[in-house]
């Protein structure tokens, strides 16, 4: 047979850079190629005859371990024969040739030999559509460039997590086009043909994974974005049960466990007004959001009223025990998502149109100064039972208290806000705390209980000696700090907060700023840091930022300018 002794004949030379096909590994794919194909024939008869064929593959993208040509005859020529330096096959017109343990390394630039002996019949005409890996020899092409823009390398997403991936994509020479980026997060593949290129990965399981992005443009030319690495969370451990040791929250192995979330409002006041039972979703998508933010803590503002069923909730509003069952399905998300439950009496019955009064009227229509003796025992009675043996759930008895406002006497409103009964200035019957203590234990629940302070909870200056007594030793404290509060300053926080946060779990279970800006929040979320304290921003709401204030702009959980502030935080001490 014919070695190495052909005379000249027609010589292909083409060039591509082009993506590989997705069974080739990436070390495998040139990004271009040029083929030299020459021909010596011969008639072995009438119309019909022989030829050696000589090939020079030469490779001019980045190194390859291995390679494959393929080409395609275009006259119904045969190989006959093995051929040398590739193993050859040949299917129909489609021949390929695969590289030998000696010869498969190629680098930018290197080219190697090979060739074959064939028959024709009628012409021998010179074969096209040369391709190396899989990538089409069709001409030097400059490298697209292309970039991912979404998600952020690091980013974390719990499973089974949906990620969208975009990039921007540029063809390098002029008059190009990008045809395609190709999507890769580790095994998953996808194609974006227009701008703006992005693909979604949908059921992704746990895991770390790179992404990249490869352009092509319309002659075939690659770029290769730089890697980004995600991470996909296992699912989540249900909220723990926790208890109350010393001033710290820990769960039932004894670590320590800081509440640190957001508010989610709208089940105080959609039901009494007669819409239904929520303010938007309330689903596990809504709480995937809050946990792409790092929550670990939610609190779920009740009416009392509603949750009772009592004649004043209007048609529309939901109330008993459909009421009751929605709290109970969000709370069960809420654990099973790993995120503490905060279930928090926060309007209340009883007429009061004093200072500070937000309302003149006697449904629970909004804030009061003190629980209502007439309701609030039976529904915290009701919520006890319903939440007793999942100590996961704690207890927030009363949102803002502030009978110090009407009694104008610290020390009267301190009185009342323990023992209830008949507060100055206040025209209902009033239940204390104590009495609310009294109500939850007696049902035989154990769940750890939260009592905030004086002056919409801003003021703790006595809270230690006024505390509700409790037979499990299981309450702590909460408080709540606007920048438009009594108490703003680190001096404040120091002498009424840091004495309660020695002795007892404290929790700021509404931080908030009217400005729609961070700073404030900031300092207070560095001071709670620094004392062992949570904090919970105000409100997981689409309203404003500034009279909500609220944290976000949608329920994915696009954040406010005031948001962003909380969310940035949690990321860096939050899980």
């Amino acid at each position: 047979m014919l070695r190495r002794t052909l005379t000249a004949g027609v010589t292909l030379a083409l060039v591509v850079l082009a993506v590989p096909a997705a069974s080739a590994a990436p070390t495998q794919a040139a990004t271009g190629c040029e083929v030299a194909y020459t021909t010596k024939d011969w008639n072995t008869g009438p119309g019909q005859g022989g030829f050696g064929a000589a090939l020079t593959v030469k490779n001019l993208g980045a190194p390859i371990t291995s390679w494959t040509l393929r080409f395609a005859f275009p006259g119904g020529q045969q190989l006959s024969g093995s051929g040398w330096d590739a193993t050859w096959t040949q299917s129909g017109a489609a021949v390929t040739a695969t590289s030998l343990s000696w010869n498969g390394a190629l680098g930018t630039g290197a080219s190697t030999d090979l060739g074959f002996n064939g028959s024709w019949s009628g012409s021998n005409p010179k074969p096209s559509g040369f391709s190396l890996n899989d990538v089409p020899c069709n001409g030097s092409n400059a490298q697209p460039t292309v970039a991912i823009t979404s998600p952020a390398s690091g980013a974390t997403f719990d499973a089974p997590a949906t990620i969208t991936a975009t990039a921007t994509a540029t063809a390098a020479d002029a008059g190009g086009t990008v045809a395609r980026v190709d999507f890769a997060l580790g095994s998953f593949q996808a194609t974006a043909t227009t701008a703006p290129y992005s693909a979604t990965f949908g059921n992704v399981p746990p895991g770390s994974y790179q992404l990249t992005a490869r352009a092509t443009d319309d002659k075939g030319a690659v770029g290769v974005s730089d890697p980004v690495t995600v991470v996909v969370n296992g699912p989540a451990s249900a909220a723990p049960a926790l208890h109350v040791s010393g001033n710290k929250l820990v769960t039932s192995s004894g670590a320590a466990y800081r509440l640190l979330g957001v508010n989610r409002s709208g089940g105080e006041f959609a039901c009494i007004q007669g819409n239904g039972m929520w303010d938007g979703p309330m689903d596990q998508a809504s709480i995937t959001a809050m946990r792409s933010w790092k929550v670990r803590a939610v609190r779920v503002p009740l009416n009392e009223e509603c949750w009772l069923g009592t004649a004043d909730v209007p048609a529309g509003g939901a109330s008993g025990s459909v009421y009751q069952q929605n709290v109970r399905a969000y709370v069960n998300l809420l654990i099973a998502a790993g995120i503490t439950p905060i279930v928090e009496l926060h309007w209340s019955y009883g007429q009061y149109g004093g200072a500070g009064a937000n309302c003149s009227e006697t449904r629970a229509n909004c804030q009061k100064p003190m629980p209502d003796a007439q309701y609030a025992p039976a529904f915290w009675t009701g919520v006890a039972n319903a939440f007793k043996g999942t100590d996961a759930v704690l207890f927030d008895l009363f949102n803002e208290p502030f009978p110090d406002v009407p009694a104008n006497d610290a020390t009267a409103g301190w009185r009342c806000f323990r023992d209830g009964g008949t507060c100055p200035g206040i025209g209902y019957q009033v239940a204390g705390f104590q009495s609310l203590v009294n109500a939850v234990r007696a049902t035989g629940a154990s769940n750890v209980l939260m009592v905030g302070g004086l002056a919409w909870s801003n003021n703790l200056a006595q809270w230690l000696q006024y505390r509700p007594t409790d037979p499990l030793n299981n309450v702590m404290a909460f408080a709540h700090v606007y920048n438009f509060n009594q108490c703003v300053s680190a001096s404040c926080w120091d002498s009424q907060l840091a004495p309660v946060a020695a002795q007892v779990p404290l929790t700021l279970t509404e931080i908030g700023e009217n400005d729609c800006a961070h700073g404030f929040v900031d300092q207070m979320m560095a001071w709670a840091d620094a004392h062992g304290v949570g904090y919970l921003g105000w409100t997981w709401n689409t309203w404003s930022c500034t009279s909500g204030p609220s944290l976000i702009t949608d329920f994915n959980g696009t954040p406010t300018a005031f948001g962003q502030g909380i969310k940035d935080h949690l990321a860096m001490v939050s899980s």
